[in-house]
């Protein structure tokens, strides 16, 4: 598989993390742009459900599109922005990603599947920065700081998700008038048409901004300078072949990478299965019988805005305890707060959905550096599989969905729960593995 460019790279002073304080707060910007773009999926999930009478299998497709383009354009991207240098890589995701948001504007009028298009565009660009953002972003500083590093970082792109919600949810579905499916059964197909366009043209608008402001840093971007941190030069000069294969040896030589791809698929589904129901979740009579719009426009934010939270306290307890420990204790607090909401009704089992998103926040570049965790010469090859494994944000929201149309919504967040429980086991099985000894 395709490597990262700047998984193996080497900083210029690896003990000077001020020399990187610019580079790092314009690599941020990128983090909480691609947040707030994720995070409009889990209040796109509930409109479309509604205009096109989806199923939660049928509306969990969003979700698909949108994380199954980590896993087919991770490979294509990892080898441009290997061949063309991060910034470029930077600029052309951001175009992309403009493009695609555009696209929102004729798919109000074009159907379901059209949004399904447009969603799988804009995530391949969001896939050329998390290609390359993650991995610079690590080797920007000291290697025991890697962790705390990344979290700070994703800290800004939970900003972006809990912000997003907030302040669009209510231009999206604020107006929404949904048809039961007796009353879509009624319309005649002008009818029909007249109805989904006039509901899909509430996207059209933060959409086109969104675009805007997409291509406004991509302009930005393009005429800055970054740091170029110098790469591999055997790795720059590796072929796909040769890339493949030393995936493969990396996977054989490094279990705690091989466990940790598992544990970026399984994390990412669920935070990404957690959020895309939440809204539903919350419309249950025996939780919150809220509707859409007051759901996603003042709760689905707090639980974005626990994993900001979480992360700038995070981004100081990595320094001071084992990420793997810190790891298992919150994915372990998760795994009973799934059981909450699975078991209990009400305000209990409505509050712990929501404080998932605190415990959640550490979790992604915990798991991401401790599997990057002395690779050596197989660090690019590892980045781009940890990448790749993002995909699970595609797959599990879509199992988690065909549970709920045969089992229930509530009884569904088991699958979720499950995840976590791999989680625990990684944290804990790879407890020592940052020795503050290696350091010394």
């Amino acid at each position: 598989m395709a490597s990262i460019p700047q998984g193996s790279t080497q900083p210029v002073d690896s003990n000077d993390e001020t020399s990187y304080t610019i580079p790092l707060i314009i690599v941020t910007i990128l983090f909480f742009m691609w947040g707030a773009i994720t995070s409009l999926n889990d209040v796109l999930i509930p409109h479309l459900k509604g205009i096109y009478n989806l199923s939660f299998a049928q509306a969990a497709l969003v979700q698909v599109w949108f994380f199954g383009a980590y896993f087919l354009v991770s490979i294509p991207a990892g080898l441009y922005v290997r061949s063309f240098g991060y910034q470029k890589g930077a600029v052309t995701g951001l175009v992309i990603a403009s493009a695609g948001c555009a696209l929102f504007y004729p798919a109000a009028s074009s159907g379901y599947y059209f949004f399904l298009f447009a969603l799988f565009i804009l995530a391949s660009g969001i896939t050329v920065l998390q290609v390359a953002a993650n991995p610079y972003v690590a080797v920007l500083g000291p290697a025991k700081t890697a962790s705390s590093r990344l979290t700070l970082t994703q800290a800004f792109n939970s900003l972006g998700t809990t912000l997003a919600p907030k302040f669009i949810a209510g231009l999206i579905l604020g107006g929404a008038t949904f048809l039961t499916a007796e009353e879509i059964a009624k319309l005649d197909p002008n009818g029909l048409a007249a109805y989904r366009l006039q509901e899909a043209s509430s996207v059209q608008g933060p959409y086109l901004v969104v675009a805007g402001m997409l291509l406004t840093l991509a302009i930005v971007f393009a005429i800055i300078k970054l740091p170029k941190i110098a790469q591999a030069e055997d790795d720059a000069k590796q072929s796909f072949k040769e890339a493949f294969v030393s995936n493969i040896e990396a996977i054989k030589q490094f279990p705690h990478l091989s466990l940790g791809v598992i544990g970026i698929f399984v994390y990412v589904g669920a935070e990404v299965s957690i959020g895309t129901w939440l809204v539903n979740y919350l419309g249950l009579t025996n939780i919150a019988n809220m509707d859409e719009a007051d759901a996603a426009a003042n709760y689905l934010w707090l639980y974005w805005g626990g994993a900001m939270v979480g992360r700038f306290i995070g981004f100081a307890a990595l320094r001071f305890f084992r990420p793997g420990m810190v790891l298992f204790t919150c994915a372990s607090v998760c795994t009973l707060l799934l059981m909450s909401v699975v078991f209990m009704d009400g305000k209990i089992a409505m509050w712990s959905i929501i404080l998932i998103g605190l415990f959640n926040s550490i979790m992604f570049p915990t798991i991401f550096t401790m599997a990057l965790h002395n690779l050596g010469k197989y660090t690019s090859q590892g980045s781009g599989l940890l990448c790749m494994a993002i995909v699970g944000g595609a797959v599990i929201p879509y199992m988690q969905g065909t549970l709920a149309d045969n089992i229930g919504l509530q009884l569904s967040f088991l699958l979720p729960a499950i995840c976590y429980v791999f989680i625990c086991f990684y944290g804990k099985k790879y407890a020592s593995l940052y020795d503050k000894k290696q350091y010394s």
